[in-house]
């Protein structure tokens, strides 16, 4: 018996370290075929990387959970550039990025990065432009940071404190840290891999899930283990924050506008978009056909509201 409970041990050690050397190569050969577009600049301790393209009015976009610019780069980018100064950056340890120097991943504390990045960069109070998750940290930066810009156009953001973590995202809900680094170093690519299809069919839906979005969307960035421990982290910060912001949504005053895919499969539009018309006084909510990645499914139509909110605020 006990040769085979030590044989039994041995496959299962065995089957971990292939598991962690193909996630390690995994890893690499991503991080080797994805070189980073843009810059970088230090704020506040923190390494940022991001792209600086166009002429005109300057508009910054923040990206959602396990995102990265390139969501930007693949389809809406080049709706705006011959009008617009745009400035995507990577979210704390999210695509070319550092973690926060803190090594905490709250909303607010990320909000404050993005104020320093504009301050940083010299930005005259730009629109702060932020899709999913990245509504959230642009509705921090309004909240404690309102000198900075001129305004929040909002892209299926988060908006209210939820009460469970979408499906598509669940893996990223692991409790414990411990836990959730040996899955990063482990289960991370084969069982990302397996789900991908089903993952990126909601993430997506009712819109079809673009062919390049591996590649020229960045879509494969997120099977590294440190991009999974940051959207992990982000989490944690939603929890901690959003609570609090959601108090404070009556005391905005800039002009906030929000453009929501009535088929969205990740967040609701009825729960994140049409309460803040009770919330903020004069937001504008836009509801289109479409589902929660519009950045890349529906350029046209979020360049055209993008587009939209930047002469509103500019008129105003």
């Amino acid at each position: 018996m006990a040769n085979i409970i030590v044989a039994i041990v041995c496959v299962l050690l065995a089957i971990v370290f292939v598991l962690a050397v193909f996630n390690a190569l995994t890893a690499a050969k991503i991080e080797k075929g994805f070189v980073p577009p843009g810059a970088f600049v230090d704020v506040d301790g923190t390494r940022i990387h991001y792209l600086d393209r166009g002429t005109g009015p300057t508009i910054v976009i923040v990206h959602g959970l396990n995102g990265q610019l390139r969501h930007f780069t693949h389809s809406l980018l080049a709706q705006l550039t011959d009008e617009f100064r745009i400035i995507l950056l990577d979210r704390p340890g999210s695509g070319n990025s550092a973690r926060l120097a803190s090594g905490t991943a709250g909303v607010r504390e990320q909000g404050d990065l993005v104020a320093g990045f504009i301050a940083k960069l010299g930005l005259d109070r730009p629109l702060l432009v932020g899709h999913s998750l990245g509504g959230a940290v642009a509705l921090a930066v309004a909240l404690d940071h309102p000198e900075c810009i001129r305004g929040l156009a909002l892209i299926a953001p988060l908006t209210q404190v939820q009460t469970s973590v979408p499906p598509a995202f669940a893996a990223l809900a692991m409790p414990s840290a411990a836990v959730r680094w040996i899955f990063s170093r482990t289960l991370l690519v084969p069982l990302s891999i397996a789900a991908s299809k089903r993952t990126l069919e909601t993430v997506f839906g009712p819109d079809p899930v673009p062919a390049d979005f591996g590649t020229a969307g960045g879509g494969l960035l997120s099977l590294r283990p440190d991009s999974f421990l940051a959207a992990c982290d982000d989490l944690i910060g939603v929890r901690d924050d959003l609570a609090g912001m959601v108090a404070r949504y009556p005391s905005l005053t800039m002009h906030v506008a929000i453009l929501y895919g009535r088929g969205d499969r990740i967040l609701d539009w009825k729960i994140h978009g049409e309460s803040m018309l009770e919330q903020v006084e004069g937001v504008r909510l836009d509801v289109i056909d479409g589902g929660h990645m519009l950045p890349l499914t529906h350029a046209v139509a979020t360049a055209g509201f993008i587009r939209s909110v930047a002469a509103a605020v500019e008129s105003s």
